[in-house]
């Protein structure tokens, strides 16, 4: 095994905390952050009861500067950007302090963060690897989900970008799309909504947004089994070779092609 130094944002819950127990159970030396100071100390029990000293958890709070700077002293050839959040609700009506915040989370300072380690490995003439978090809803736009998707249509562009550019300096940059994994991800943020939304100023009804959120979320396919998508992400991490999209499962990815080819004869 090619033993790999890797930061994980976001891994206070779901795919960020079970993968990254999964890499230091592979041998891999793993800092795993959360973005709160309450998610540190559960965590690190969590490794002191697997015997996995090679699992460090430390805060990492992207909008906190301080914490920003102490991460970019940390020596990593890895970094996986998984920390994010969602808006949910019509676009037509979500309030924009919400969208520019939602970006905030799950583009600027994301960017901000890989700039700054990017910038390192190139002055260490360092091989690396930049990893994104996107999403399925990277590739595809269902209405009452635009605004998050929003964010991860501009990480996918943002990773192309840095895969042309970086290439030239051993740096490898990939992206993991994830379908309809049943985290509690998806159901957080299909209740943000209900906190602005308003039948008596909004043309959306709140009964009705719930009903539709309830189908999709009651679904099979929009409460996939979450232990997949963590087994897939735990091998696809520290890989120094493979797809730069890595979609799964592959049913999702079968559909978003199709719906990609679609639009190019989808009428107004």
């Amino acid at each position: 095994m090619n033993k790999k130094h890797i930061l994980i944002t976001g891994a206070g819950s779901g795919f960020g905390e079970a993968s990254a127990i999964g890499l230091a159970q592979k041998g891999h030396d793993v800092i795993a952050s959360v973005q709160i100071a309450p998610q540190v100390t559960p965590l690190r029990e969590k490794a002191k009861a697997l015997g996995l000293t090679n699992l460090r958890v430390e805060k990492l709070d992207l909008a906190d500067p301080y914490d920003v700077a102490y991460a970019q002293t940390w020596d990593v050839d890895v970094l996986w950007n998984n920390a994010g959040m969602g808006e949910a609700g019509p676009v037509f009506e979500i309030p924009m302090d919400l969208v520019r915040r939602n970006f905030e989370t799950n583009v600027f300072l994301p960017l901000a963060l890989t700039q700054g380690f990017v910038r390192k490995w190139i002055d260490a003439k360092q091989k690396a690897k930049v990893v994104f978090t996107s999403s399925m809803g990277g590739l595809f736009t269902p209405a009452n989900w635009g605004t998050y998707v929003s964010t991860k249509h501009a990480l996918e562009s943002i990773a192309e970008a840095l895969q042309q550019e970086l290439a030239q300096y051993g740096i490898k940059v990939q992206t993991i799309n994830p379908g309809a994994y049943y985290t509690g991800y998806n159901e957080t943020m299909a209740d943000n909504p209900f906190r602005w939304l308003d039948d008596a100023k909004h043309v959306t009804k709140r009964a009705a947004l719930r009903e539709e959120f309830d189908r999709f979320l009651t679904a099979p396919d929009g409460r996939l089994d979450a232990q997949e998508m963590i087994d897939r992400m735990i091998e696809i991490v520290p890989l120094d070779e493979g797809r730069f999209r890595n979609v799964v499962p592959k049913t999702v990815e079968d559909f978003l092609k199709q719906h990609q080819q679609a639009a190019w004869e989808s009428a107004i």
